[in-house]
């Protein structure tokens, strides 16, 4: 495992011969929205850019879409490039049916796997953002023979049941006779995210840093120091339970928890085009 410095990735290069992205757009065509269909579980919305292999697949965090920046900026890239790509909303985010409130990791784990399973042939990238980023283990996990390489931004392995875990033993039996917490977070409006006590009892049935990580594709970590809502630790902490050999640790000493500015955006997709350039030359 290497730790770096984030601007050593900031290099020329290859990336710099191709068409110039601009992460920060001042306007957008508007794609159309896709369902993917399913007898026994909502209808997921996503968007398709077809292309060549290795396919790239962007996982956003809790409560979020496919529509932030960092979604947008790696459509362009691939693109640009001819990859194919998809993003897509969890179940009850976004523009995908079913309720919020009803939701839990083990159900969007399972909305990945429908994405991976449904909609692609061949390798694919998984870019997973905060939760995306514990999602997107347990997809690896599940589909060695699919997930190509995996690139997580502030991953959250995990946090929300090590947070809650850490309380004071009087909050969480509070938090239990509830049935709610209010988990407080910098980076949402309100400050904080209501989680039911349901929701928190079955996320660890899906935590990975307890015990090694059958995971051994190439992976790449990026997270700000300056991340208020999940330690840059945590990326540390994934990097020494994978079985991979092949795993780098980018930190940004000034990086938020979002990591959605010009330069993050940059060093996103250069991460991105560093390894499609390496398991290329691998082939």
């Amino acid at each position: 495992m290497a730790a770096m410095a984030a601007m050593a990735l900031l290099r020329p290069g290859r990336a710099a011969l191709r068409p110039a992205l601009s992460p920060l757009r001042v306007c957008r065509l508007k794609s159309s929205v896709s369902f993917l269909t399913r007898p026994d579980r909502p209808n997921i919305a996503y968007q398709k850019l077809k292309g060549r292999n290795p396919g790239v697949i962007f996982l956003p965090g809790f409560n979020s879409n496919m529509n932030g920046q960092k979604a947008t900026a790696l459509e362009d890239f691939c693109k640009s490039l001819g990859h194919a790509f998809i993003r897509f909303d969890y179940t009850g985010c976004g523009s995908s049916h079913g309720k919020f409130e009803e939701c839990t990791i083990g159900k969007w784990r399972k909305d990945v796997l429908s994405i991976l399973d449904e909609l692609t042939d061949g390798p694919q990238f998984l870019v997973g953002s905060s939760m995306g980023g514990w999602l997107m283990l347990h997809a690896a996990i599940a589909r060695p023979d699919k997930v190509a390489a995996l690139v997580g931004v502030a991953v959250a392995a995990d946090h929300v049941v090590t947070t809650f875990k850490r309380l004071p033993i009087e909050a969480q039996k509070e938090i239990e006779q509830k049935g709610e917490w209010k988990y407080q977070t910098k980076h949402n409006e309100e400050g904080y995210y209501s989680l039911t006590y349901d929701f928190i009892r079955e996320a660890e049935n899906h935590c990975v840093l307890n015990s090694p990580i059958p995971v051994t594709c190439p992976i790449r970590l990026i997270h700000g120091m300056r991340d208020g809502d999940v330690p840059w630790e945590i990326s540390m902490q994934v990097a020494d339970r994978v079985l991979s050999k092949d795993v780098d640790v980018i930190l940004r000493k000034i990086g938020q928890h979002r990591m959605s500015d010009k330069e993050d955006t940059k060093l996103l997709v250069n991460t991105v085009d560093d390894l499609i350039d390496k398991l290329s030359t691998v082939a």
